[in-house]
């Protein structure tokens, strides 16, 4: 089992309306894509940021390819991300699991 994780930052006043907007989009695309056995939204205020961070945990990494496309560690953004995220990862951290 492959751990995908990625972090983004946002301004604390944007976090619920992101959290939202991400679970509607990126969540559920994760989600409902063969091979995924769950995925999960981290947020971590820190003055007037707030860290995000999806966690996802997927079969194989022929799975996340059907997600992510053949580089899987480049990071997937929608349209609106744009519009929220003030620091972002561009890159993906893959973690097999091991326990």
């Amino acid at each position: 089992m492959i751990a995908r994780i990625w972090r983004g930052v946002v301004r604390r006043e944007d976090a619920v309306a992101y959290a939202n907007y991400i679970n509607s989009t990126g969540m559920a695309e994760y989600r409902s894509t063969p091979g995924n056995q769950g995925a999960w939204m981290l947020r971590r205020d820190e003055g007037d940021r707030s860290e995000i961070i999806t966690f996802s945990l997927w079969d194989s990494r022929d799975s996340i390819r059907a997600f992510a496309g053949v580089d899987i560690d480049r990071a997937v953004f929608y349209p609106e991300d744009d519009r929220f995220l003030i620091e972002r990862d561009l890159s993906v951290r893959h973690y097999e699991v091991v326990a």
